[in-house]
């Protein structure tokens, strides 16, 4: 099976049976960049996938044109957002007691915004990332700590729902240090009493966004890539998966655990390969599914819409380690390649998508770039993978507000990315049984 290193998913959810999402203790921020580290046997990269750098001109191409950049300071950019995670995990650290979040800003100069609790002001600071000397300026006076925000979302996410006439989705934003809740409609009176309503129950600050939509995952359409017959009413079922995972003895293909169990795998070529159903985990933190394959599997996955160019994997973020205004790119069946920047990094969506109530554990991404039929497509920058498509947040025009992922933090505990040293125990968090409900 030369070339299973796919992209995407195409279905809807099915419901998962689960306990109320609220009694789940949160898996850990920790969560640091793991470099690359042979796992064997896996397959040789095939001819032509890109070069790093070959990657980094790539995405530094769709950074400049978002931003009037030259296609040189992109790339420096981008080349200093990878190198620059080791010191804002120190940074991190340092302030964990203060720490409302740690943001990259892009406009008017690009630098690292550190916004912490209290008054004692703290110099800037530069940090040497990838030759780029980037500045870290601290803000001061935020009401409360990046931890504190994600445990009054985990601890009172059932207060809010039940205070609000439709359940709402919610996240940090580590630009502002705020609890953002995002409803529809209502005019200003009827969104500060909200805001009012919330505070009082969250204890943190909190910000009102409104947008006209609701988030949902994403449905069956777009391309054929991987199908599968749904036994709850015989219909086939198309979706396409994102990274290659193994155990170290079996390999493997990822895909949301909303896709049907056996999946025949369709080759650009024309051939047809099954691929054996292992597990579904899709319960409060996570929306994947692993089909084997029966060969061993190259660290590549494609990053075109005609699936032709491939890129490997070198290393992976964790949810603990991204930013808001990270610059990432996901490759979708619909809408093919596109990049956007990192909004909310402790996210829970609206309603019952994980089983029940989601916890806070998924990260946003701006739109206007996903459409139903990109769910389970690769989210990365550069040859770093950060996490596997789940849903998006729709407005009532059909444009797409923002798309919601996984974190690769929660791959099936024993699995790993091809190409990439497992997460240590105690950094991905906890693990739950794989569920099989369609």
């Amino acid at each position: 099976m030369p070339r299973l290193i796919l992209t995407l998913l195409l279905l809807a959810v099915s419901g998962w049976s689960a306990t109320a999402a609220a009694q789940i203790v949160p898996p850990p921020l920790v969560a640091p960049v793991v470099a690359l580290s042979p796992v064997s046997p896996a397959a040789p990269p095939l001819p032509g996938a890109q070069s790093d750098s070959q990657a980094l001109l790539q995405d530094g191409a769709e950074y400049a044109r978002q931003y009037d950049v030259p296609i040189e300071e992109a790339i420096r950019r981008l080349r200093a957002q990878a190198a620059s995670v080791p010191a804002t995990d120190a940074l991190a650290e340092r302030f964990r007691a203060r720490l409302a979040g740690i943001a990259i800003e892009h406009r008017p100069a690009y630098r690292i915004v550190v916004t912490l609790t209290g008054t004692a002001p703290v110099p800037p600071e530069w940090i040497d990332a990838g030759g780029m000397l980037v500045p870290v300026v601290f803000r001061t006076g935020a009401k409360a700590t990046r931890e504190q925000i994600v445990w009054a979302m985990t601890n009172h996410q059932a207060a809010i729902r039940a205070a609000l006439p439709s359940p709402p989705s919610m996240g940090l934003d580590q630009r502002t240090g705020e609890l953002v809740v995002t409803i529809g409609t209502a005019d200003p009176a009827a969104r500060a009493a909200i805001q009012r309503r919330i505070a009082a129950i969250v204890g943190v600050p909190v910000r009102i966004r409104l947008i006209e939509s609701r988030d949902t995952d994403f449905a069956p359409e777009g391309g054929s890539r991987v199908d599968g017959l749904n036994p709850g009413d015989d219909r086939r079922y198309l979706c396409t998966t994102g990274f290659n995972v193994t155990d170290g003895a079996r390999f493997g293909v990822t895909t949301a655990a909303h896709c049907p169990d056996d999946l025949r795998y369709r080759e650009p070529g024309g051939g047809i390969v099954p691929l054996l159903f292992l597990g579904q985990w899709g319960w409060g933190y996570q929306d994947v599914q692993i089909n084997l394959s029966a060969a061993p599997l190259s660290a590549l996955f494609f990053v075109d819409a005609a699936r032709t160019i491939d890129r490997p994997v070198t290393a992976q973020i964790g949810r603990g380690s991204t930013r808001s205004g990270d610059f990432v790119c996901h490759r979708g069946e619909r809408t093919g390649y596109s990049c956007a920047l990192v909004e909310l990094t402790d996210f829970a969506p609206a309603g019952d998508l994980c089983g029940g109530a989601c916890l806070p554990n998924w990260v946003t991404v701006a739109g206007p770039t996903c459409l139903g039929g990109d769910s389970g497509a690769p989210v990365f920058s550069g040859t770093a993978a950060y996490g596997i498509l789940k849903g998006g947040s729709y407005r009532r025009d059909g444009s797409c507000a923002f798309y919601f992922y996984m974190s690769v933090d929660y791959l099936p505990v024993g699995w790993s990315l091809v190409g990439v040293a497992p997460i240590v125990a105690g950094e991905g968090g906890l693990s739950l049984p794989p569920t099989r409900s369609h």
